[in-house]
């Protein structure tokens, strides 16, 4: 089997899995679908967004779901740990938004402007956005911060960050895995000093590289006295928060919730 193929086949199993913490009526809840919010490169490129339950005229805090892979025809709507997430940020009440890409770093400041343009009509508050990413998409994740330091939190699950001290393990599984490097030529000291982010860090991840790149990352963001919260599952593996359904793995999904609704709602 290629290289390619190995991919691909993973990603399809990948798409399957959901998390494993689930909250009432969110399977229920209002999904807006085939809005646009960019043409580019001969793509109409399309978001969704995951509504709470909210009386008639409020506007709802957003969260939106960070992609890190080109994906334009927005294969994110099937992507069962993303749909999760969604559904759990609606179900927590603040509004999800996934989204098609064809250029990740420079497409999330697109869909972030459209919904900052057109809140009135979406239902949301333009003071009020954060953003979650995982895995491959935290490295874009963390770009967005640089680039727009009047988002108000960011919840980090997981993620291959920035190459640091001479290393390349994050640019190295960007080509290998299809990921946009988004720090390459950054550093800790390009991250804003006053947007809170937590990170999810998984003990036992032996995605190559991937802990000692968010352990640097993480000791220079304390030398740097940054506002961030750090959630160590020790004995986690990547993905333990759809592989492994036990209370740990519940619990830290719903830190994550609360983090995330303590900055925006």
């Amino acid at each position: 089997m290629s290289d390619q193929t190995d991919r691909e086949a993973k990603l399809r199993e990948i798409a399957k899995k959901k998390v494993v913490y689930t909250l009432p009526g969110m399977d229920a809840l209002e999904v807006r679908r085939d809005a646009r919010y960019r043409s580019t490169a001969g793509n109409d490129l399309a978001f969704d967004i995951y509504y709470p339950e909210t009386p008639a005229g409020a506007r709802v805090p957003v969260v939106v779901i960070s992609l890190g892979y080109p994906d334009p025809e927005a294969g994110v709507r099937v992507f069962g740990p993303f749909t999760s997430w969604a559904r759990l940020l609606a179900a927590s009440g603040m509004a999800a938004v996934l989204y098609g890409s064809v250029a990740p770093e420079q497409d999330v400041h697109a869909m972030l402007g459209h919904l900052r343009d057109n809140a009135a009509d979406l239902g949301l508050d333009s003071k009020r956005i954060g953003i979650v990413a995982m895995s491959g998409s935290v490295a874009v994740a963390l770009a967005t911060l640089m680039r727009d330091p009047t988002l108000r939190c960011a919840a980090l699950l997981e993620g291959y960050t920035m190459d640091l001290d001479g290393a390349t393990a994050v640019a190295d599984m960007g080509r290998q895995y299809g990921f946009v490097d988004a720090c390459a030529g950054q550093t800790v000291d390009d991250l804003p000093d006053d947007v809170p982010m937590l990170f999810v860090r998984a003990g036992q991840d032996h995605s190559p590289g991937l802990n000692e790149a968010l352990d640097k990352v993480l000791a220079r963001a304390l030398a740097r006295n940054l506002p961030l919260t750090l959630v160590n599952h020790a004995t986690g593996a990547h993905g333990f928060e759809c592989d492994e359904d036990n209370e740990l793995s519940r619990g830290i999904v719903r830190q994550v919730l609360a983090f995330l609704e303590s900055h925006l709602k």
